[in-house]
């Protein structure tokens, strides 16, 4: 291991470190799933700041109170990715800086709060972005529906193993 400092802005990007990355951010997100599933969000509390964080967020980005929280149902990746967006979430991530730890891990969020994690509807967001977001609609209700299909998948498999557990009991006792 070299012994030289660090530069994170020189940095060649190193596979196995992006790999590191990318597993914790699904591990983290899973995690968020099985919450979303046994706690109904808008009683989940995801850190110890989130009454901060929510105020911060709703009057740092007033469009997600605009049109029945429409921006912030659905995330417009364009819009969190531009040249402004970018200015106006490192602001607000900056501030969070020695308050949360992992404050700008990466973390993966769904771009639509009534679907649940898949390909087509999960980007990568820092954790304080992550954290903004997923505050506020649990707060405003738009994780309802997130929390009713995660309690869903959760009963069917729960059915599925049963069963399986019943057929392989009925082919052991036939032995």
């Amino acid at each position: 291991m070299s012994t030289q400092r660090f530069d994170p802005n020189n940095a060649q990007n190193l596979v196995e470190i992006e790999k590191q990355f990318a597993v914790k951010a699904v591990e983290h997100a899973q995690t968020y799933w099985n919450l979303l599933e046994k706690v109904p969000p808008r009683e989940l509390k995801l850190s110890k700041l989130d009454d901060e964080i929510f105020e911060h967020t709703m009057t740092t980005f007033p469009e997600f109170n605009e049109e029945g929280h429409a921006k912030l149902l659905k995330l417009d990746e364009d819009w969190l990715k531009s040249e402004e967006g970018k200015k106006r979430w490192r602001a607000f991530i900056d501030q969070y800086e020695t308050k949360v730890k992992d404050f700008n891990f990466g973390s993966l969020i769904r771009t639509d709060a009534t679907n649940e994690y898949s390909e087509t509807n999960t980007i990568f967001v820092t954790r304080m972005q992550f954290y903004g977001i997923e505050i506020a609609r649990n707060r405003l209700g738009l994780n309802d529906k997130a929390h009713e299909i995660a309690k869903a998948e959760a009963e069917t498999e729960r059915l599925k193993k049963e069963k399986e557990a019943g057929k392989s009991s009925k082919k052991n006792s036939k032995s």
